[in-house]
C-alpha cells in the first residue's frame, strides 16, 4: 500500500459502517425492537468511524494517525460487544449500567417510583437474532474485523 490510502477499499468500509447503523435504526424503529443500554453504547463507535473516514475523505493529513484511532476505536467497541455478549450468554453479571437510569443515591422518591414503571430492557434478554446470533455476537465479530483492517491500514500506511 502507497501513502494513499485505497479509498475505494476505504469507501466500502464506509458504507459497511453505514449500513450497519442504518439496520440497527431498521430494527429499533421498523421492527420494534427497543435497544437496551449497552447496544445505543455499541453505536457510538459507528458514528465516530463514520466522522473519522469522512474526515480522511475530505481533510488531507494525519490519515495515519486517523486510522491508529479507528483501529483503536473497534477495539474498545469489540470488548463492549463481547461484555454484552458475556451478559447475554451468562459470562458475566448484568452491570448496574444496564438496569438503571442513573445512580439509585441520587434519587428521589419520584424518580425512583418513575423508573420501575417504565419497561427496562434488559441487557441479557436478547430480543432480535439474525441466522442465530444475537446482534450482540454479529456487532463482536464486526468490531473484532475491523479493527483488524483498521489495524492493518495503519501498519501498512506509507508502504510501497
Amino acid at each position: 500500500m502507497t501513502k494513499e490510502i485505497n479509498k475505494k477499499f476505504l469507501l466500502i468500509i464506509f458504507i459497511f459502517v453505514s449500513t450497519i447503523l442504518l439496520s440497527t435504526f431498521i430494527i429499533e424503529y421498523g421492527l420494534n425492537h427497543k435497544p437496551c443500554k449497552l447496544c445505543l453504547y455499541e453505536r457510538i463507535p459507528y458514528f465516530l468511524s463514520i466522522l473519522l473516514i469522512v474526515k480522511i475523505f475530505f481533510i488531507r493529513g494525519n490519515e495515519k494517525i486517523v486510522l491508529l484511532i479507528l483501529s483503536l476505536i473497534f477495539i474498545a467497541s469489540s470488548i463492549l460487544a463481547f461484555y454484552h455478549f458475556g451478559i447475554e450468554q451468562g459470562f458475566f453479571e448484568e452491570s448496574l449500567a444496564c438496569t438503571t437510569e442513573s445512580s439509585l443515591n441520587n434519587l428521589t422518591k419520584e424518580e425512583l417510583l418513575k423508573q420501575l414503571s417504565q419497561k427496562t430492557i434488559s441487557c441479557k434478554d436478547v430480543s432480535f437474532k439474525i441466522l442465530g446470533f444475537s446482534l450482540a455476537a454479529i456487532n463482536t465479530i464486526f468490531s473484532i474485523t475491523l479493527s483488524v483492517i483498521f489495524g492493518r491500514l495503519f501498519i501498512n500506511y506509507g508502504k510501497n
